[in-house]
């Protein structure tokens, strides 16, 4: 285990353990409510009328994965797609890929995870100052299709203040058993008078992650392929005046993880039919750990992705910019995205995008007792895809909307009403072209029944526009083996949902409740349509049918004593075509679990995490059934400081009981197990 092994582990380990042995006053563990900024009216959570779950300080720093949804999946409703250590989207409620707006403060990312579950979301969790995740539909300023919902992750990269004593840094470094990762990173803000200056950056070297051997035998195996190896960095300015700020950043990712269960074949049609005839299979198994240099992973055999995105970032906020309104806030963001999959050491497949997505937001003043945001965004994508799996052909997407969010208060009720309307054009080479719109409603109270207790109702019709690949896909696609044939016919579809939160959000005991129904007309699917054409290949055509998927989430939390909480959590979702249709593919199975908190010394504290996730017997047709398992973690966390220097060393210990554990939500879950047992040890500086 090379954190061990490192000077700083055992530098680490030597400075904590005097400490811990220390009798001091217990403080109390307490929670604070959070103003959600992806709210643009910025209302603490028990305000909203759909749940929000923030990450945030030691928090996020504990839970933070090398992917998105690694990071999140531990938050009730939400799991990861589990594509392996380097592409990891969120799942929310069930949906996943366009459904789930992922966004950069407020800004599209602009990569093309949204595309394939092989590829990775260019959001760096480790570089975020907090992430907040928004469930369900009714999230219209950020799209109609966000019928899933939003996750925002907040990042530094663009400066909103000038530092009271002229700068802030961050040094950190982690590293973990189960992949042998060692990953650094550094933050530093400057500034003086009306400017301000951020530069950050973080390198990860990860190599393929250990899996659960076999029962009774130690563990020996590693899952071919699952490295992940990461360079991020920028660079941003802002003018920041009394009213306002305006700042540009510059960011840099450099990504190369391997792609898992990819085999490729030669794949040609006989007439309207595939025929897939084997030509390499890449070891998609986990049969043995393929030895390699740590450093150069090129050679193993195992295709790789090598990706790389520029991307700049305009973002401004204005108070009292003219008579009658509040706040202005600008979010532009422009990205230049490309990756390579790589095989025998030659770029078999070449993705390119040039994206950007820009949105202005103005609050108004009450109004006649509203008070509200009105906005416009657009967007554009220009994508191409060449070489040997070019399924999709090269299309120029551009999108437009307007939007508006109103609030009313009286009383103990807050009422809240949206709307949105887009328009989406596809130019797309050799098909005809698509022409959509869209529009999308909602309406919601919150009602704060009694002092710490609301109830949150809402009601929302959405509608989502069909994508570029479930238009036009059509060919193999190596990565999740299959087929895939677009519809151009598809039309938009339309979700209706109902949705019931009740909170207690203060006091000994806190807890969230939310039971949810979604109704989806004409829901865009996947079909497995039970066609092989060999080579382990499937075909897929994407269909259109009514589909509901309902559910319910909660988390319960009790302080029992000054320095001891234990919470409860859990979630279910159950996803059905309509009319006879089956249930729907990749639906996250059912998960119960519970939290004990700690505080041993007013700077170290604990905490230990138990879940069951059970068997998923609602499967769709020719999808396997997954087993359950029983996932145990825990944590430690010491604050100190060294004169002016803040610092928190933490050590994580994630499955620690080694289980064999598939994710359902994963393309690959047949073939691919989950990390096995891992301990992450970790120091973060602030100064």
């Amino acid at each position: 285990m090379r954190l061990i092994r490192h000077p700083l582990g055992w530098a680490v380990a030597a400075a904590l353990a005097p400490a811990a042995a220390a009798a001091a006053e217990s403080a109390p563990l307490e929670l604070q409510s959070s103003l959600i900024s992806a709210s643009p009216l910025v209302h603490p959570a028990e305000e909203l009328t759909t749940p929000v779950a923030v990450l945030e300080g030691d928090e996020l720093v504990r839970r933070r994965q090398a992917t998105l949804g690694g990071s999140l999946d531990s938050l009730p409703g939400v799991r990861g797609s589990s594509f392996g250590a380097g592409a990891n989207r969120p799942v929310i409620r069930g949906l996943d890929g366009a459904r789930v707006k992922v966004l950069a403060d407020g800004a599209d990312v602009l990569d093309a995870s949204t595309l394939s579950p092989d590829h990775a979301v260019t959001s760096e969790p480790l570089l975020a100052e907090r992430i907040e995740v928004l469930k369900g539909p009714a999230t219209l300023l950020y799209g109609g299709g966000a019928i899933g919902g939003v996750v925002n992750v907040i990042d530094k990269r663009v400066p909103t203040r000038v530092p009271e004593k002229g700068y802030e840094a961050e040094l950190e470094w982690r590293g973990n058993s189960v992949a042998d990762e060692s990953t650094g990173l550094f933050g530093l803000t400057a500034g003086a008078g009306n400017f301000a200056l951020r530069v950050e950056g973080l390198k990860r070297d990860a190599d393929e992650y250990e899996i659960p051997g076999a029962e009774g035998e130690p563990r020996s195996d590693k899952q071919s392929g699952s490295y992940n190896d990461t360079q991020s960095g920028s660079l941003g300015a802002s003018w920041i005046g009394e009213r306002g700020y305006l700042g540009l950043a510059f960011s840099r990712q450099e990504n190369r993880y391997g792609l898992l269960g990819h085999a490729h074949a030669d794949c040609h049609t006989h007439g309207t039919r595939w025929h897939c005839v084997d030509e390499h299979d890449h070891g998609h198994g986990h049969d043995g750990h393929v030895g390699h240099d740590e450093h150069d992973h090129a050679d193993e055999g195992v295709p790789y992705i090598d990706m790389e995105q520029n991307r700049w970032d305009l973002r401004g906020e204005l108070h009292d910019p003219f008579a009658g309104f509040e706040s202005a806030r600008l979010r532009v963001g422009y990205s230049d995205y490309q990756h390579r999959e790589m095989e025998a050491g030659e770029a078999a497949t070449r993705f390119d995008s040039q994206a950007s997505d820009a949105r202005l937001e103005l609050t108004h003043r009450p109004l006649f007792g509203w008070h509200g945001v009105l906005g416009a965004q657009t967007s554009r994508r220009d994508f191409e895809a060449r070489g040997e799996e070019a399924y999709v052909p090269p299309t120029l997407t551009r999108n437009q909307a307007l939007f508006l969010l109103e609030e009313y208060r009286r009383g103990d009720w807050r009422y809240e009403l949206g709307l949105r309307h887009e328009w989406q054009d596809i130019d797309a080479d050799g098909q005809v072209d698509s022409k959509h719109r869209g529009t999308s409603l909602s309406a919601g109270a919150v009602w704060t029944f009694a002092p710490d207790y609301s109830l949150g109702f809402s009601l929302s019709r959405s509608q989502r526009l069909p994508t570029a690949e479930e238009l036009y896909a059509k060919g193999p696609h190596a990565a999740t083996r299959t087929i895939e044939l677009g519809n151009p016919e598809l039309d938009e579809e339309t979700a209706h949902n109902a949705e019931l939160t009740l909170r207690k959000f203060a006091g000994r005991t806190t807890f969230s409740l939310s039971l949810f129904r979604n109704q989806v007309e004409d829901f865009i699917y996947a079909a497995d349509t039970g066609i092989r054409p060999g080579s382990g290949y499937r075909q897929i055509e994407y269909r259109q049918q009514d589909a509901v998927l309902t559910g319910a989430e909660g988390e319960l939390r009790f302080q029992a004593t000054e320095s001891f909480a234990f919470g409860l959590f859990g979630d279910h979702v159950r996803g059905k075509l309509r009319d006879g249709g089956g249930d729907l593919p990749r639906i996250p199975a059912d998960r119960l679990g519970m939290r004990l908190e700690q505080r041993f010394t007013p700077a170290l504290d604990g905490q230990l995490e138990f879940y069951r996730v059970l068997r998923q017997e609602h499967t769709a047709d020719y999808e396997a059934e997954t087993g359950g398992y029983n996932m145990l973690g825990a944590s430690l966390g010491y604050h100190g400081s060294l004169g002016p220097t803040d610092y928190l060393v933490y050590l994580r210990g994630d499955n620690l009981l080694d289980s064999k554990a598939r994710e359902h939500t994963s393309f690959l879950k047949d073939e691919v197990l989950l990390p096995g047992r891992n301990l992450t040890l970790g120091v973060r500086l602030s100064f």
